[in-house]
């Protein structure tokens, strides 16, 4: 018996030392794993809590009108831009203990283990907002063991480098809300058009309650789920001790206004515009080695409101009810500040920007940059060219080209380039281009910027070559800037997340580039205040004629126009404004309406913005000189010349001769009629 009962007690000294060193061996593995994890932690360093941010458009007056998301819309907020009320209804529903654990809730996690077991697969969840937010940042929402371990590493590296107030925030700010929108603040304001930090308890409450489900829980979506869960988190809080009695009754007496019809159409400002002016800024970004994509940007752009919506009442206004497309742009000279910008009728049925992207024959509207050639090699605007019926001939004889006028009619005169450009003979034109050669006209195109192509060929003196809106307002801008070189942009400034300029565009540090003399810019510019002159009318009415009407100011513009375009472009001294009117597809114009909407648009937006203004002359240089003359013969006018006009020129180029000899109130025409009687006696 001594000898079993030996035994039986080495056997259990035996179990006991087994256990014992078992125990030993598992602890110190608990405490070596422990030790590594926090080496681990250590070297691993803080994880990263940056998140892709919304970039914010201001206007040119600092009034946000929009912003941009790469892939997720939010706005980052600190916990004093935010309602109290939120973090305390994320706490009650999500993780009452958050800030007595650190980062795990060991007893919701027993219990979600127990469930998983007995139902073979990883259905519950019993993760703490520590982990949550751990998986917004780094993690995938798939539900498994790995996913989980993973989320565990990261929460324990959140606690260990970040406070509870740090991770409750950017908990809050990454979450998803439902409807593309992540965080507290882009929620707000999506659901009540409000900040965060000016939430009601009730409309706190509502928010909290969506993320467990947005698809369910969304007030837009199922209101009648909403309030409920809306109510479960009030009396949670309550329970918790968060708020009082009286603030849950309140709450839920609350009636909730949601404004997100007014949200979507409050991120409808000028959004032909944003898209530019995302572009632009994306490369400004990228010559200074930065990626716009890392989002958080503020984008000060030179919007004008007021002008942006001018433009896009003019044009609702005016164009027709068909397929008929439009484009619409509006510049300040020097600068080339973008002050409005309307890409077509609808952005909703089509982004294709119309203003940028759009390639159409600019018609007439290139006249401009060839008179610009042909006044420098010698023609002024009394440069006579018979401009009957021609028929050119080109590439060594062996083709013609016979162009018409846009009513098919021709001159029986000869015609002055002041007249010829009001009322846009094609065929004074024409022989300009033959005359001064194609090289003065490839160098000034090039100089405005304006793609005339590389062809020699006669018919690009009428724009048969394509281009853009945008590049033939800038081309006018010039003008608009006595010659100086501009170039269109939509940025003011660039600022990152942290505050700091990255860009400025300072108008002051750049060089004026002339393009074109500022004596010859003027002479161009007053005789593209032409069109709007009758006196000009002949075959043809002066191409302004329709709208002259409607002017209160001192406009020079342009028109032109193709079988399937209308163009009009025109300037003050202070703003370049250029509209394009067509069908996408090149759909011929055959309606009345469609070809008169383009001028109605110019003029409704010029004169909008130009409303109780005065009127601005454009300045003229010291050796510019203007005459009255007879347009008919380009000699100075006497009253027996009834078709006059002020005409300005070079100095030197002011004719001396009258067009008429006699002139009844003319004592010059009187003493010369004495001087040829016979009679002496009458001559005194």
């Amino acid at each position: 018996m001594q000898r079993k009962s030996y035994q039986r007690k080495q056997k259990r000294v035996k179990r006991t030392r087994k256990v014992l060193t078992l125990f030993i061996a598992f602890t110190s593995a608990i405490v070596v794993a422990f030790i590594a994890l926090r080496v681990y932690v250590q070297v691993a360093g803080a994880p990263p809590l940056t998140v892709p941010k919304a970039s914010i458009f201001l206007d040119e007056n600092e009034n946000q009108i929009g912003d941009h998301f790469t892939n997720e819309r939010r706005y980052w907020v600190g916990r004093d831009e935010m309602s109290p009320y939120l973090a305390k209804a994320v706490v009650a529903v999500e993780d009452k203990d958050y800030y007595k654990h650190s980062g795990f809730d060991f007893s919701r996690i027993a219990g979600a283990v127990l469930v998983d077991l007995k139902a073979g697969g990883k259905v519950q969840g019993a993760s703490t907002i520590t982990q949550q937010y751990a998986r917004n940042l780094y993690l995938s929402h798939e539900k498994s063991w790995t996913r989980k371990l993973n989320e565990a590493l990261y929460a324990y590296r959140l606690e260990v480098f970040y406070d509870k107030d740090e991770i409750l925030e950017g908990y809050l700010n990454t979450v998803y809300y439902g409807h593309g929108m992540y965080g507290v603040e882009a929620a707000s304001r999506f659901y009540f058009g409000k900040s965060a930090k000016d939430l009601t308890l009730a409309e706190a409450a509502m928010l909290t309650g969506i993320p467990k489900g947005p698809s369910i829980y969304s007030p837009i979506v199922n209101l009648d789920k909403a309030t409920n869960r809306q109510q479960v988190i009030l009396k949670l809080m309550a329970d918790q001790g968060a708020i009082t009695q009286d603030e849950k009754t309140r709450a839920e007496s609350e009636k909730l206004v949601l404004k997100n019809d007014s949200w979507v159409a409050a991120k409808s400002v000028a959004p032909f515009f944003l898209d530019v002016a995302w572009q632009e800024a994306s490369e400004i970004l990228k010559s200074k080695n930065l990626d716009i994509s890392e989002g958080g940007w503020t984008i000060q752009t030179t919007l004008n409101l007021e002008h942006q919506k001018a433009a896009e009442g003019a044009v609702a206004k005016h164009m027709p009810n068909d397929d008929l497309q439009t484009a619409f742009v509006s510049m300040k000279p020097k600068t080339g500040a973008v002050t409005a910008l309307v890409g077509g009728r609808d952005y909703a049925t089509s982004s294709f920007n119309r203003v940028t992207q759009a390639k159409r024959q600019p018609g007439s509207t290139i006249k401009p940059i060839l008179y610009a050639a042909a006044l420098e090699n010698g023609y002024t605007p009394l440069t006579y060219l018979n401009v009957g019926e021609t028929t050119f001939t080109y590439d060594h004889g062996r083709a013609t080209y016979a162009p018409k006028n846009v009513n098919g009619k021709f001159a029986n005169h000869d015609m002055s380039m002041a007249q010829a450009i009001a009322i846009s003979d094609n065929i004074y034109a024409v022989k300009t281009l033959e005359e001064i050669g194609f090289k003065a006209f490839h160098n000034i195109a090039d100089r405005f910027n304006v793609n005339i192509g590389t062809k020699d060929n006669l018919s690009i003196a009428l724009g048969t070559t394509e281009t853009t809106l945008y590049e033939m307002t800038n081309a006018y801008n010039i003008l608009a800037s006595q010659g100086k070189k501009t170039t269109p942009t939509t940025i003011v400034s660039i600022k990152n997340a942290n505050g700091d300029i990255i860009y400025e565009n300072k108008e002051a540090d750049k060089e004026d580039e002339t393009v074109l003399s500022k004596e010859n810019t003027y002479i161009l510019t007053e005789m593209m205040t032409g069109i709007f002159d009758p006196v000009f009318s002949d075959y043809s009415p002066a191409t302004g004629i329709g709208i002259r009407s409607r002017m209160t100011h001192t406009y020079a513009a342009k028109s032109g126009s193709t079988n399937s375009d209308q163009w009009l472009i025109g300037f003050t001294p202070s703003l370049t404004a250029g509209v394009w009117n067509g069908y996408d597809q090149g759909k011929n114009l055959t309606e009345r309406e469609d070809t008169a909407s383009t001028k109605q648009i110019w003029i409704d937006f010029m004169e909008a913005v130009n409303k109780g203004t005065k009127n601005e002359d454009f300045a003229k240089p010291k050796d510019v000189k203007g005459a009255v003359i007879d347009i008919e013969s380009g000699k100075l006018a006497t009253d027996a010349c009834p078709k006059q006009r002020l005409v300005y020129m070079d100095a030197k180029d002011v004719p001396t001769e009258k067009c008429s000899n006699f002139d009844i109130l003319d004592t010059n025409t009187w003493g010369k009629f004495w001087n040829m009687l016979p009679f002496s006696i009458f001559k005194d």
